[in-house]
């Protein structure tokens, strides 16, 4: 997400940060350069305008030139004034659900994704806010469409509104109001058909629909990849049907994303959510303070931390912490940890998050590492014995070329994955032992919200600095990510190159 943006900005920024001190031309030239980044990204001309105007007028005052690192404070102002082109009104992703059944009417033209948002949100609505949802699709025009939404209704164990041929979309809609009412749902979710353009039909429809169904929340969905004209549509629906938040979809397939930054600033309209991928559970409340952050390659820690507690099982982590700390390290744990890796979005997704080491996802993947690395040490993980698993120790040349074998690879990879998890076990009962309490048992608390360290509470400058002052290297173990340390060893050795 916004990874051109996110570079051409970071490049600027770097320059600026490396001057002592700031002439007002200095500025200009470092704002001539975020307007185009910003244009290249698909951001309307009005808004970058807008942007980088009030940008200029925070930054040519006395308070920055005279500032201690004026760099730095361009950056915050820069960052300051992205969330306030970003920011809506009321709680981001929060969806008025009062006196069920509440409706939730999704509109959108034809390919934007609407029916696996939809699919999407029921999922969320039911597994965070344990709502009862019925999901009910009005496409009557798109080949099977109906059907799509009942095979994803089975996958996320969701209700959908049986089908009932030759209807048209209004009867549907007062089916579904019925069904919603007399089932004892909390929210009945009505997914339109949607055309290749904005037309009368399309409009007519959806109007009729809201009329019938009298929605607490319109939702556009819209697809960020559509760039400028995304804008044009969420203007045109609001004036016509009137929508009350906007989901950009396909937000991971193209890193300019500028259309997020104009949705909001030139149609008034909050941006909900984003979809991040074909996943059910591929879905993030847009948070503007974490985009912005995220956008100046600031990271976004709290998006890793909950992506690490809703992955994390809590028993299990408190049992491997309690073996860490005495420094019991296998082949099991291990596993659990790169299974845990991959379950957060791979090696990338994680370091996309974190502070200041949002260029390193860059060289990683430059020097060949990926998740089919993590994959791979699985593979040969699982080509052990229980045995062989729970005592590395006893691996002989014999075992060695059996398991190698069984898993497709070199007895080399094998020596390096052992080596890993030597180097993992040595620095499990360092942690265990560092400190008060031991410096794992913080990180584990810190998670898992019993006190102690809260990432989200941190001021991300800290942050950014450890992440610095790591000299460029992963760290030693995340504190806490994964069961108590997603403990890859300094440099990452390990991690052979793919092939």
């Amino acid at each position: 997400m916004f990874e051109n943006l996110s570079e051409r900005l970071s490049g600027v920024f770097d320059r600026l940060t490396k001057q002592g001190a700031l002439s007002e031309e200095d500025v200009k030239t470092a704002l001539r350069e975020v307007r185009v980044a910003l244009l290249e990204a698909d951001v309307s001309l009005p808004v970058a305008r807008d942007f980088v105007k009030a940008v200029q007028e925070k930054a040519t005052g006395q308070a920055v030139t005279k500032s201690i690192t004026p760099g730095q404070q361009v950056v915050k102002i820069v960052h300051d004034a992205l969330i306030d082109v970003l920011k809506g009104e009321g709680e981001p992703g929060a969806l008025k659900i009062d006196n069920p059944p509440a409706p939730i009417l999704m509109v959108g033209l034809q390919g934007s994704g609407k029916t696996t948002t939809t699919a999407k949100l029921a999922k969320r609505l039911k597994d965070r806010d344990g709502k009862r949802v019925l999901m009910a699709s009005l496409d009557v025009n798109r080949p099977a469409a109906m059907e799509q939404l009942a095979i994803l209704g089975m996958q996320i164990g969701v209700d959908t509104l049986p089908i009932v041929k030759g209807e048209d979309p209004v009867q549907i809609a007062k089916r579904a109001k019925t069904q919603a009412g007399l089932g004892g749902y909390d929210v009945y979710m009505l997914d339109t058909a949607g055309r290749l353009h904005i037309d009368a039909d399309l409009i007519a429809q959806a109007a009729a629909v809201r009329d019938v169904a009298n929605p607490r929340e319109t939702l556009l969905v819209v697809d960020g990849l559509t760039g400028q004209d995304a804008v044009n549509v969420a203007t045109e629906f609001d004036d016509k049907i009137g929508v009350s938040g906007v989901v950009l979809t396909r937000m991971d397939g193209d890193g300019r994303g500028g259309a997020a930054l104009s949705m909001r600033a030139v149609t008034g309209k909050p941006i909900k959510f984003v979809g991040l991928g074909e996943k059910m559970d591929a879905i993030e409340t847009f948070e503007p303070e974490r985009i912005a952050g995220r956008i100046l390659g600031m990271g976004d820690i709290v998006a890793l931390v909950e992506k690490a507690q809703e992955t994390l099982e809590l028993e299990q982590s408190e049992r491997m912490m309690k073996r860490m700390a005495k420094g019991q390290f296998n082949m099991n744990d291990l596993k659990m940890q790169l299974e845990q890796m991959l379950k957060m979005g791979g090696m990338q997704g994680m370091m996309g998050m974190m502070p200041g080491m949002g260029k390193m996802a860059k060289q990683v993947e430059n020097a060949g590492f990926d998740d089919k690395v993590l994959t791979r040490q699985i593979a040969l993980i699982q080509s052990m014995t229980k045995k062989e698993r729970a005592n590395p120790q006893i691996l002989q040349a014999s075992r060695k070329k059996r398991i190698a074998k069984g898993a497709g690879m070199e007895v080399s990879e094998l020596n390096k994955l052992l080596k890993m998890q030597r180097q993992m076990g040595d620095m499990m009962k360092k942690m265990g032992k560092m400190g008060k309490g031991g410096m794992l048992k913080q990180a584990m608390k810190g998670m898992m919200g019993k006190g102690g360290m809260d990432p989200s509470q941190m001021d991300p400058k800290q942050l950014e600095a450890a992440a610095k002052a790591m000299g460029g290297k992963l760290p030693g173990g995340l504190g806490g990510m994964g069961g108590g340390g997603m403990a890859l060893p300094p440099g990452l050795s390990g991690f052979g190159k793919k092939k």
